[in-house]
């Protein structure tokens, strides 16, 4: 049997009741989390081989929606993830570029955080569990340490 598409984001399918969890301040020594609500709902775009996923986050300052949008290179095994978030529509952030191993997906690229050159980190958690979980880190010393800065734990809706 041949699959005609990558499956490795086909765990995130359909529709989730999102946890958020995140730092105040990024790379400044806070230890303050804020916790909030969403919502998401993925699909499949690219015959499978993308995917696209529509979010809702209830911060406390106010709602805004944002995409993922993720594509997928048989050439080279990998992943790319795109954010587009509502609150800046013209900019899309750079993409992650990673892949799964052992269950665990990893993305990484290089950022700008506060005007400094930071290493940005994706990681997918718990998909074989039924309760993904993501997490995103920054680096400023090259990925030699990181600070998790946010989490998002999804149910299903």
């Amino acid at each position: 049997m041949t699959i005609d598409h990558c499956r490795d984001f086909d765990f995130q399918q359909g529709r989730w009741r999102v946890k958020h969890r995140r730092l105040k301040f990024r790379l400044a020594g806070c230890t303050e989390w804020e916790e909030f609500e969403g919502t998401s709902e993925q699909r499949p775009v690219l015959g499978g081989n993308g995917n696209i996923e529509d979010n809702l986050l209830h911060l406390p300052g106010g709602d805004y929606r944002a995409v993922a949008l993720r594509s997928f290179d048989a050439a080279s095994g990998t992943w790319a993830i795109w954010w587009l978030d509502s609150r800046a529509p013209h900019a899309i952030d750079v993409p992650v570029i990673g892949s799964f191993e052992e269950g665990v997906g990893s993305f990484y690229a290089d950022d700008v955080h506060d005007g400094r050159p930071v290493r940005l980190r994706f990681r997918w958690l718990g998909a074989d569990r039924g309760a993904p979980r993501w997490e995103q880190a920054l680096s400023d010393d090259g990925g030699a340490t990181w600070e998790t800065n946010w989490v998002m734990e999804f149910s299903r809706a």
